[in-house]
């Protein structure tokens, strides 16, 4: 990865595994600082020593996006140990799965609580700083297919993941006059922790997998790149976008 990023500062929320570890690696091997914030202790110690490995600095903070002070506090850490964030990856996101009629309040809340409230909390203090200290920055967000395609016994996390393409559009054109620009990142199948079982279930094999134009599964490093252009000046007039990497599964 050439070194486009030194001097740059990125956090990637849910960077300590999945495609939030690919776009942190990528971003410190183009010469970033990064903070990865993630709510499992032993997963976070791992990212630091694999990420420190490119002899950028690199900070690891416990975090729960869902808690609006956690968020206020990790953000005031970062800031304490790295000086400023050019870039933030609001990543951090879980799954689930029930019959809608069946999907209780509990379960409804459950996932929106870190994947729409988490977005929301994650991205207001980032763009709160990036205006405060003037000069601009990068805002994005990991949405989804889900949120442009039908997805059965989801319809929790398919809502959370259109809203952030919707709260994405509304802060590309609200900050674009402080130079901050905001993008969303639809992911199509791709292999992480999260889906492993999914994927190892037949009917994935059978059925998904053939509709993939470039037949593989995606990769967390798949996102390596796309995190180096959005942390770049490159994508200085990029904003208010939803970028699909899903190895052309939803255009087939």
């Amino acid at each position: 990865m050439p070194r486009k990023l030194d001097g740059k500062i990125a956090v990637i929320t849910g960077g300590n595994s999945g495609i939030g570890l690919g776009m942190a690696d990528a971003l410190a091997q183009a010469g970033a600082d990064v903070c990865v914030w993630g709510s499992n202790a032993d997963k976070n110690a791992s990212a630091r020593a694999t990420l420190s490995a490119h002899g950028t600095r690199v900070v690891a903070l416990a975090c729960d996006v869902g808690d609006e002070a956690a968020v206020e506090r990790a953000f005031a850490a970062t800031l304490a140990e790295l000086g400023r964030v050019d870039a933030c990856f609001a990543n951090a996101g879980i799954g689930g799965a029930a019959p809608f009629v069946d999907m209780t309040a509990d379960e409804w809340h459950r996932v929106l609580r870190i994947n729409l409230d988490g977005v929301f909390f994650t991205l207001r203090a980032a763009a709160r700083h990036m205006v405060e200290r003037g000069g601009g920055g990068s805002l994005a967000v990991t949405s989804s297919l889900a949120a442009i395609e039908g997805q059965a016994r989801g319809q929790h996390y398919a809502a959370t993941k259109g809203a952030v393409i919707s709260m994405i559009r509304a802060l590309a054109v609200e900050h674009a006059r402080y130079g901050i620009r905001a993008n969303a990142i639809l992911p199509g199948w791709i292999e992480t922790p999260m889906t492993d079982r999914l994927f190892a279930w037949e009917p994935m094999q059978k059925k998904v997998f053939p509709r993939i134009p470039i037949r593989r599964w995606g990769e967390a490093r798949d996102f390596g790149g796309l995190a180096v252009y959005l942390a770049s000046d490159a994508s200085s007039y990029h904003t208010g976008d939803t970028l699909v990497v899903d190895g052309g599964y939803s255009i087939f």
